[in-house]
């Protein structure tokens, strides 16, 4: 089919929503915006409420972590990762965020404070605050999230907007507030909040207040009806209205007019003097972010000049622009910093005015496996990595060392580290309960303050994705290898005793992989449905009859024998069953058997887990020999044998998702475990 610019251009045609452009761009007159008030009363919500119903209109869930009910906030999963920006194993943290942001919608004193993220270089506080600023853009233009600013009528019949968004109820004189609110909450519909008029104009707008009004000898009225336009108010970072983002400079460059506004010198000229409202440039990142959020990047790292700004700023919700009287602001102040600039705000006398103006919230490193693991898929799916096939485990064992470097020492002195970790991602261990892993935090109450960034472990997967060219995929060791080289030039290792223990932990990392790979493929090697089904036959023939003291039948010559005890022995020893405990757990597999049995149900071995174990592990040593996996290591493989290996090699394609030659690669490696004699029991 020939290209054809015009049907491509019709198609897009039929997608554009006239319907919403209209609503977006909604124009009325003061008498109308009323109307709206009334009809819905949560478009004059302050920049608090509006940013907490926010996160409530995405939805949330309860979860539960060691027997906590945390709250889940969808907008941190779901629309997150909508923007592929998605937040994992920090719910704790971002509950006590969001908690903060209810506080202050409902007027509890938080609404007065700098919200300020802590936590160590890439632990994701830069991506909560995109996050949010992008989730009130988006919201202001749906219906449930509206606002609404005004515009003056100028001279050329041109209209010009309050420079600061400001809200269309501070036009009413201060005198007649108190009436218009309580008739406004009385009659409007059922709302959240109370309708309130918070603060007063910009200085622009009280002057063309002031010079229009008597025009129309003080009927305010009449005025606001031929001078002034109420339109919706869209946010948009981009376009500076209601989101602003400040970041540190260079203190000779630093300037604080950046955050309040500065002179429009060219105009002084046409309005005769600096003071002059029309003169002045309300454009600063507190004016423009008025209604929204404001970012301080690197918050601590500002000039103390820009600190004093952020005082008046939070508390009064007043800001000080250049030769004009204090003006009123509605925004969230959100700040982020790291643990460096945060101490060194907590040794400076002179900052215990900001220091009581902040709500800290500590953003730690993922410690649970499974949330540092979802952090890399999202970089590195197949999707993305084209061309290269990742082997599996080699995201988990990259993730598992970034754990175990966040984790500090257990007091249990039988428990190691990597326990602890098994611990927090919902494993059990004999003799651990829920009650031990509560315990385990609370001991260790700065863990995640610390360790290796994700992004050094999205740096060294990136390295080993293209310093293999000749090879079609990238393994953990190739990974590990990375991690290692790495640590020598890692700037955030401070000295020799961390840099030994971090690769110490990589000998811990290397050792558990080892052990996952042997298991997978001894698993590989006894996934033979039907010798598993016939092993499990024989192996409860036996455990019956000895139960019931009876003798079992020989398939073979007909003739009844005592229970083979070998057989059981070699399949109970597996597991770890002692001589001593074997009748009990005979008894336990009959009970249970006898258990389906009543409720009509028949006995599979997949259903219990540790003797299915058992089995795959006996059925392993029995075929091991026969496969001669050994003979890899020599290159000395028979027809016969080779048949049988590349069986296994299917099965790990199949099962556990390797490719051609990462599936050689790990039978390779297996095979030099086993020429050793280092079989896994």
């Amino acid at each position: 089919m020939a290209p054809n610019a015009t049907a491509i251009l019709d198609t897009l045609r039929t997608q554009i929503d006239l319907t919403d452009f209209r609503k977006l761009h909604w124009e009325g007159g003061f008498q109308e915006y009323l109307t709206i008030v009334l009809e819905s009363p949560e478009v004059t919500r302050t920049a608090y409420q509006r940013l907490y119903d926010m996160i409530l209109s995405h939805g949330v869930e309860d979860i539960y972590e060691n027997k906590d009910k945390l709250t889940r906030f969808k907008f941190f999963t779901e629309f997150a990762s909508r923007l592929a920006d998605g937040i994992y194993g920090l719910d704790r943290p971002l509950m006590q965020l969001v908690n903060t942001f209810k506080s202050a919608a409902l007027g509890y004193g938080t609404e007065r404070r700098v919200i300020l993220l802590h936590g160590p270089v890439g632990s994701a506080k830069s991506t909560i605050a995109r996050l949010l600023k992008r989730g009130i853009e988006e919201y202001s233009r749906t219906d449930a999230g509206m606002l609404f600013s005004f515009s003056w009528k100028g001279n050329d019949g041109n209209w010009v907007p309050d420079p600061m968004h400001g809200e269309p109820l501070q036009l009413m004189p201060e005198e007649h507030r108190a009436k218009l609110l309580s008739m406004l909450n009385e009659q409007a519909k059922p709302h959240k909040y109370d309708i309130r008029i918070k603060g007063d104009m910009s200085p622009f707008s009280r002057y063309e207040y002031k010079t229009r009004l008597p025009k129309y000898d003080g009927d305010w009225l009449k005025m606001l009806e031929n001078e002034v336009k109420i339109y919706r108010l869209v946010l948009s970072e981009k376009d500076r209205i209601g989101i602003g983002t400040f970041q540190p400079k260079d203190e000779k460059n630093q300037d604080s007019t950046e955050l309040t506004g500065d002179i429009n010198y060219r105009k002084i000229a046409e309005y005769g003097s600096d003071s002059d409202p029309r003169a002045f440039n309300f454009d600063g990142e507190l004016n423009i972010a008025n209604r929204g959020i404001v970012e301080f990047i690197e918050v601590l790292k500002l000039d103390v000049a820009f600190l004093y700004d952020l005082l008046g700023a939070s508390q009064e919700h007043k800001i000080k622009p250049k030769k004009f009287a204090q003006t009123d602001i509605d925004e969230v102040i959100l700040g982020h910093t790291n643990e460096p600039e945060y101490r060194r705000l907590q040794n400076n006398e002179f900052m215990e005015a900001l220091r009581d103006r902040t709500v800290k919230i500590d953003i730690p490193y993922v410690t649970r496996l499974r949330d540092e693991v979802k952090i890399y898929e999202k970089d590195y799916s197949p999707e993305k990595v084209k061309g290269k096939h990742i082997a599996p485990h080699t995201v988990e064992v990259a993730a598992m060392w970034a754990v175990l470097t966040r984790l500090g020492t257990p007091k249990h002195a039988s428990l190691s580290v990597l326990q602890k970790m098994k611990l927090y991602n919902g494993k059990t261990l004999p003799g651990f309960t829920e009650d031990n892993v509560i315990e385990l935090k609370r001991d260790a109450l700065n863990e995640g303050m610390t360790g290796i960034s994700p992004r050094y472990i999205q740096d060294k997967i990136s390295n080993a994705l293209v310093a293999h060219p000749d090879e079609d995929n990238i393994n953990p060791f190739m990974v590990m290898k990375e991690l290692e080289d790495g640590l020598r030039h890692h700037s955030l290792i401070k000295d020799e005793d961390q840099f030994r223990h971090y690769k110490e932990l990589l000998s811990v990392v290397r050792e558990e992989y080892e052990d996952v790979v042997k298991n997978e493929v001894q698993r590989a090697i006894a996934a033979d449905e039907e010798a598993l089904a016939r092993l499990c036959s024989n192996y409860i023939d036996n455990v019956k009859a000895y139960t019931q003291r009876e003798k079992v039948r020989n398939r073979y010559t007909g003739n009844y024998e005592e229970p083979d005890e070998r057989l059981m022995r070699s399949v109970e020893e597996k597991i770890d069953i002692p001589e001593g405990r074997k009748d009990d757990f005979r008894r336990e597999i009959m009970n249970y058997i006898g258990a389906l049995a009543i409720d009509g149900k028949k006995f599979d071995y997949k259903t219990n887990e540790r003797l299915q174990k058992a089995l795959e592990l006996k059925l392993f040593e029995d075929q091991k020999d026969s496969i001669k996996l050994s003979s890899l290591v020599s290159n000395v493989v028979d027809k016969a044998t080779q048949e049988k290996i590349d069986v296994v090699k299917s099965r790990l394609i199949r099962n556990y998702g390797y490719n051609e030659s990462s599936a050689t690669d790990v039978l390779n490696f297996v095979a030099s475990i086993f020429a050793r004699g280092q079989t896994k029991k």
